[in-house]
Parts: structure tokens; C-alpha cells; sequence
């Protein structure tokens, strides 16, 4: 009887110690606009980061297997949340991730509360993410609408650029960066005189920048991104808005814009980024890796985020030792970021992750040294002082907490 007793509890031990060490297997989904004026932002690349960040951490943690997979969203909500709920209903996706266009990311954000499942968009900007539209199952990775109309709307309106001239996209994310940027620049002292909105994906900006022109604003701001945002710069160097003595700010631009516009067309742009690739040598080292698997570029801040992002729901698994959805996200919220790429931050209690932005201007072509050199760093904004006020966003998991 004895020895029975002693072969069954060995038998136990060594059953739970293998269900403690039982590998975990997790679906993570890359959706975003693959290939129309948001791919370059994210697209491709975006999958390419997810991928080297599961090869970085799983090559140290057997224990957890993961498989990356993709696909387009058009830019067009009901496609993106019909990818999103057969994601989770058929394929068991556990996690979506990157999701360019603030009106889709909305919209998946809906999906995922829904079916409780988590939601990572780093390339979806607007500020909505963690305010009104909040979720317990959305964390809101690299940037959005508040600091990027906080970095550069006040830096400039707090330098005497006080009048302001905006040309919106003409969907959720414009109409955030409107709000965020018409806040941002009152509050520092200056004015919006007016506003225009365009159509997304535009190729005529001509009527909307003779509007901008005549208003006499000391800076046309443009609250789009991708390729709305290159077009728009480059007409208005055919305008020669900027020779007249007005400025032009971009809201949103991303590396792979100004590398598209080239030196001379974006130099003395101010904007305001997460990520720039030449920052430290760490991110020259991920980023020369990740130029390595596609095709020479360098990652923007969009496909860092999702590396980023990717690392630290990784390490949320693994440390629930579960891909329960609730698990995960509590892991999520109770460990630190600290990582290569963003350095040291934190996940809000509505969801919003925190870390350190900058302010940059782009360089003049004698100030460049490579083909990448883009960028001059104007100043450091704080994680603290980078983002919303966590009880000024409206979001009910705040109110109710």
C-alpha cells in the first residue's frame, strides 16, 4: 500500500509539472491596408516585425509557440471587423494587432470587447482608442491624436506660429486630430482660423490649398497621413505656399513619407514620432535586421510598435501562463514596457500604453548624411507629459475605477 501510494503521488507530481510546462500555442493577426496609402505606414512591414519579435522571444521561451498571419482591411470598417470576427470564430485568432485607419480600428475594437478577445492597433491614431470608445480588451500601442497634436501643435503655436489653417481627412482619425490639434494649439495661446476636409486617398489638393493660402494662417496643418499627406506636401511646394512665408506641419508623418518626398520637398518639417530608426544603437541594430528582411527600408514607428507590442503580449503569456484573454490583459497592465525600441513605459488603466515621444524636424539635404538619415531631434516629450491625462479621455473604465 505504501509503496502505491508513493508511485501514485509521483505520478501526480510529475503530471502537474508537466501541465506547468505544457507549451502554450497563440494566433496573433496582423490587419491593415496592405496596398493602398497606408501600406507603406504598416502593411507588409508590419507582418515582418511581428515575425522577427516572435522569433525573439520564443527562441529563449520554448515553451510558447506562436504563428503570425495577415490580411487587408481596405481602409474600410465593415471589411476590417468581418476579418476580425471570422478571425476569432473560425480560425482562433487570440490577439489582432497594428490596424491602420482610426474608423476600422474602431470598429475592431467593437469586435474584440464583444468576443473578448485582445486588440494591440499601433497604426490606428485616434485618441477615441482610450477616451469615450475604451475597452477592457484594447491597449492603444505607439501614438495617437492627443500627442501628436500636443507634440507639434504646441511646440510651433509656443514658438509665434499662432494662426492656424487645417486640411482634414474626411473620416474618424482627421476628425480627431482636428479636435486634438484645435485643443492643443488654443490652449498654448494661438488660433485655428479655418478648416477644409478632403477625401480620403486624395489626389487634387489644389482647391483645398488655395483655401489654405488665402487664409493667411502662419501654418497650414495637414491631419491626414500616408500618401494624402506626401501629395498634399508636394502640391503645396507647387503652390509655393512655403516661399510666401506660410509653414506647413505635419500631424502625422512617418519615416517611409519623408524618405518618398525626399529632403528637399519635407526639409524643416516639425512632426512628432514614437520611433525614428537612428535614435539609438539599439534601434540601429533592429532596425538594419529588419531593413535586411525587407528590402533595404527602414521600420517606421507604426512597425516597431508592433514588434514592440508583440513583445510584451509574448510576455504577458507567458508570465499567466494562458492565453485567457482576461489573464493576459492583467499581465499586460502589471508588467512594465522595457524594451529596445520604446524604452521603459506602461499600460494605463485605459489601455493606453505610455512612453516617451519626440519631436523632430526634418533635415535639410546638406545636413544628410544617408539615404535614411531624415532626422534632427528638436526635444524629448516625456511619457508622462506625452499623452491624454488619463482622467481627461472620457473613458468609462476610468469613471467607473
Amino acid at each position: 500500500m505504501k509503496l502505491r501510494t508513493i508511485l501514485t503521488t509521483t505520478a501526480l507530481s510529475l503530471a502537474l509539472a508537466s501541465a506547468a510546462h505544457a507549451d502554450i500555442s497563440v494566433k496573433l493577426g496582423v490587419l491593415n491596408d496592405m496596398s493602398s496609402l497606408y501600406a507603406d505606414i504598416s502593411g507588409p512591414g508590419s507582418v515582418v516585425a511581428a515575425n522577427m519579435a516572435v522569433e525573439d522571444f520564443t527562441k529563449d521561451h520554448k515553451d510558447i509557440k506562436a504563428e503570425v498571419i495577415a490580411a487587408d482591411h481596405q481602409n474600410k470598417p465593415d471589411i476590417g471587423s468581418t476579418i476580425a470576427r471570422q478571425w476569432y470564430d473560425r480560425d482562433n485568432v487570440d490577439v489582432i494587432l497594428d490596424t491602420t485607419t482610426s474608423s476600422v480600428a474602431l470598429a475592431v475594437s467593437e469586435v474584440t470587447k464583444e468576443k473578448k478577445k485582445i486588440f494591440i492597433p499601433s497604426g490606428g491614431g485616434t485618441s477615441d482608442l482610450t477616451g469615450k470608445a475604451c475597452s477592457p480588451y484594447t491597449v492603444h500601442w505607439t501614438y495617437d491624436t492627443w500627442a501628436l497634436a500636443n507634440g507639434t501643435g504646441s511646440a510651433m503655436t509656443k514658438k509665434g506660429a499662432d494662426t492656424w489653417y487645417m486640411l482634414v481627412a474626411d473620416y474618424a482619425f482627421g476628425a480627431a486630430l482636428e479636435r486634438d490639434t484645435t485643443e492643443a494649439v488654443t490652449k498654448a495661446g494661438g488660433k485655428v482660423v479655418g478648416s477644409v476636409k478632403h477625401p480620403l486617398n486624395s489626389s487634387d489638393f489644389s482647391s483645398f490649398l488655395l483655401r489654405a493660402q488665402a487664409s493667411k494662417a502662419k501654418v497650414i496643418a495637414l491631419a491626414n497621413a500616408g500618401s494624402d499627406t506626401t501629395n498634399a506636401i508636394k502640391q503645396a511646394a507647387e503652390f509655393g505656399i512655403t516661399q510666401g512665408g506660410q509653414s506647413l506641419a505635419g500631424l502625422l508623418v512617418f519615416s517611409s513619407d519623408v524618405k518618398a518626398l525626399g529632403l528637399q520637398a519635407a526639409q524643416g518639417l516639425v512632426l512628432t514620432e514614437a520611433f525614428y530608426w537612428d535614435q539609438t544603437d539599439a534601434t540601429r541594430a533592429f532596425s538594419k535586421r529588419f531593413a535586411a528582411k525587407f528590402n533595404g527600408k527602414m521600420p517606421t514607428s507604426a512597425q516597431a510598435g508592433v514588434y514592440s507590442s508583440v513583445l510584451h503580449y509574448l510576455k504577458a503569456v507567458e508570465a499567466a501562463k494562458t492565453k485567457d484573454s482576461d489573464a493576459v490583459m492583467a499581465k499586460m497592465k502589471e508588467l512594465p514596457i522595457d524594451d529596445a525600441l520604446f524604452g521603459k513605459g506602461m499600460i494605463r488603466a485605459d489601455g493606453r500604453a505610455i512612453h516617451d515621444m519626440y519631436l523632430y524636424e526634418v533635415k535639410k539635404p546638406s545636413e544628410s548624411k544617408g539615404e535614411w538619415d531624415l532626422y534632427k531631434v528638436l526635444a524629448t516629450i516625456p511619457a508622462n507629459e506625452a499623452f491624454r491625462p488619463m482622467d481627461q479621455g472620457g473613458c468609462p473604465l476610468v469613471a467607473k475605477k
